[in-house]
């Protein structure tokens, strides 16, 4: 089974239970100003698990594009990954613990062909102190299921010095099975949603348990310790509580919330801790290997520089597929971080030809069938790829150069030396900072961090008001800016034509900042001819609703949005917000969107253009506020 087919069998296993497939959402989130990318596969269902109802139902599947950038210093190792899929499988207040349990373990035995006598399962202890009981619950249930395959599932507590026994259940406290966007639950803001969830590991065998360094020789083995024999390859998060200004209370609802990773359910099907040698990494490997002239797994020396490329490059490519280009700010500043410290592991294998335009072509091959856009984009994602790495190759060796220099002198880098590499070489400051790291030397870090401050606007997590792509609060304030906000995207449709379509956006209390797609600056007579627009649908009052639509008469009714990736799978229902007059069916705005907005667009004021500037190539951005009106 290769991993595409094993995605295939999954999201088949799931449909057969009623849920609906739904397709993957962007790498960069919708309405979610928590962070910059989509992370896990219930980011983009977090509404629905909070009890909004979802328009396909209460049995949702998919397999979700995910993007990390917390993980970029763990890759390396042989599971790591920036960019992977999260399969997932959610019940919003259907079923739970019972069904969950033993459907997973019917897809791993069976479906999969999985040996169970090789996985270990483990539960939540419980917290006393917060009201939430032991998960004796999914314990019986695993025990049921594993009975089914004639094993005893013996269940213990786990100290954490003592090994694994004769387990096969352990529980844990929450540090490790207990699942929030947040983490633990002291970390947990209010209004956040989490629970106990029971996770399941792949035992690669007791022969893989010192393969990673001889420093595990002495600590007892267990399957969440990190010698490398277990590999978690799935966590059932069984979502029933929420954050309250007091502890934890119930949700409305009993959630399921399942997330998998393809990839490294691939390598427990291939019986092969790396995740690197699964079959969708065959012909970027190929590729490196072709360019470098060494095999991959030959040379030890190698293995971490030949999984930083192939990882990287991979990340990137359905990255810019999902319209982030490499630039200096926001997400994009990660895209050009991934770029270029793969330029530079290039240039450590030897590789004097462009590597990024030939991996990202061998990784859009790869994955053309299942994620149709990027083969639509290759001409776009190569001649990215190929722009930045000449930008950088232009500049490697002399800044390697300059580099050593500054070590030769003080055996560290200060800030405004990093800034130097930064801002005349073009090296991230997180690339500087491994370099030094690599020769042994201490880094200046705080002068490091300071200077760069100074001079450019660096967000890590999206939490302070940077550009995020989504809705600050849903106060009144923001709502009638993401009201303006579709109201700006038709005018600048009108007014510069049907090729400018929305590529972010970021809206607080204050003001909205609005990214499309236009090649040019605009001039003042277009700008004042897009404020004339908006201002003019707000003194009509017109009204604003939204209903559910199949994705053809949406389409048919002149609803704007990227139906092609994130729609074209829905076949059933999707929320549409139009602005007009609903008796006359005639409308000024029609828009994909999840809300919320005004009644209608006489609460806006008056709408004005603050500011219009370049964001990259081919990308513009609007910022704009509302004001009264006498």
């Amino acid at each position: 089974m290769t991993t595409h087919e094993l995605r295939q069998a999954y999201l088949r296993f799931f449909e057969e239970r009623g849920h609906a497939i739904v397709p993957s959402a962007s790498l960069v989130p919708d309405n979610d100003p928590t962070t910059l990318f989509t992370g896990s596969g219930m980011q983009p269902m977090v509404p629905y698990l909070l009890g909004e109802p979802h328009p396909l139902g209460t049995r949702i599947a998919d397999s979700q594009k995910c993007f990390r950038s917390q993980d970029i210093e763990e890759v390396g190792d042989n599971r790591h990954t920036t960019f992977f899929e999260m399969l997932g499988n959610w019940s919003l207040g259907d079923y739970f613990k019972r069904e969950q349990i033993s459907w997973m373990f019917a897809f791993l035995t069976e479906r999969v062909g999985l040996d169970p006598a090789r996985l270990y399962v483990t539960v939540f202890r419980g917290s006393p102190a917060r009201g939430i009981p032991r998960d004796e619950e999914s314990v019986g249930y695993w025990q049921a299921a594993f009975a089914t395959a004639s094993i005893d599932a013996k269940a213990v507590d786990f100290p954490e010095r003592d090994g694994m026994g004769e387990g096969r259940i352990f529980y844990y406290d929450e540090r490790k099975n207990w699942w929030s966007r947040a983490g633990v639950p002291e970390n947990m803001p209010v209004g956040e949603p989490g629970g106990p969830d029971t996770e399941m590991f792949w035992d690669f065998g007791p022969e893989r348990e010192l393969h990673q360094a001889s420093v595990w020789k002495d600590e007892p083995c267990h399957v969440n310790c990190d010698c490398g024999r277990f590999l978690e390859i799935g966590n059932n998060v069984f979502m029933e509580y929420v954050r309250a200004s007091d502890g934890f209370a119930k949700l409305p609802q009993q959630n399921v919330d399942f997330g998998g990773g393809l990839e490294r359910l691939a390598a427990a099907l291939a019986d092969d801790p790396d995740v690197f040698c699964i079959d969708a990494f065959d012909g970027p490997r190929a590729v490196v290997e072709s360019l470098s002239r060494l095999k991959y797994g030959k040379h030890a020396e190698h293995t971490r520089t030949f999984r930083i490329i192939l990882d990287h490059l991979r990340a990137a490519v359905f990255l810019i597929g999902d319209g982030v280009f490499p630039s200096n700010k926001d997400q994009g500043y990660f895209v050009r971080r991934l770029i270029r410290r793969a330029v530079r592991c290039a240039a450590k294998l030897g590789i004097q030809e462009p590597v990024g335009a030939s991996v990202g072509e061998a990784v859009v091959e790869t994955y053309a069938v299942a994620y149709p856009s990027l083969s639509e984009g290759r001409a776009r994602i190569a001649a990215e790829l190929s722009q930045e790495e000449e930008k950088f190759r232009r500049s490697l060796e002399k800044g390697e150069r300059e580099f050593e220099k500054m070590l030769a002198v003080s055996e560290r880098v200060t800030g405004e030396q990093a800034f130097v590499l930064y801002t005349t070489y073009g090296f991230p400051l997180e690339l500087t900072e491994e370099m030094v790291q690599e020769k042994g030397y201490a880094i200046d870090k705080e002068a490091f961090q300071a200077e760069f401050r100074k001079h450019q606007e660096l967000s890590r997590s999206g939490s302070e008001q940077k550009f995020a792509g989504g809705l600050a609060d849903h106060s009144a304030e923001t709502t009638r800016l993401h009201t303006a906000t579709h109201l700006l995207n038709q005018a600048l449709r009108a007014v510069l034509g049907p090729h400018v379509f929305q590529r972010g956006s970021n809206i607080t209390r204050e003001r909205l900042r609005f990214d499309f797609s236009h090649p040019e600056k605009l001039t003042s007579e277009q700008l004042a001819a897009v404020e004339d627009w908006v201002n003019d649908i707000i003194r009509r009052d017109l009204p604003v609703h939204y209903e559910i639509l199949g994705l053809d008469e949406a389409k048919a009714r002149g609803a704007i949005g990227v139906f092609d990736d994130k729609y074209a799978q829905l076949g059933d229902k999707i929320k549409v917000y139009f602005v007009g007059d609903v008796a006359a069916g005639t409308y000024a705005s029609s828009e994909v969107c999840g809300g919320p907005h005004v009644e209608r667009t006489g609460e806006l004021g008056g709408f004005k253009i603050a500011k219009e500037e370049a964001v990259a190539a081919g990308i513009r951005r609007i910022k704009a506020v509302l004001v009264s009106i006498a």
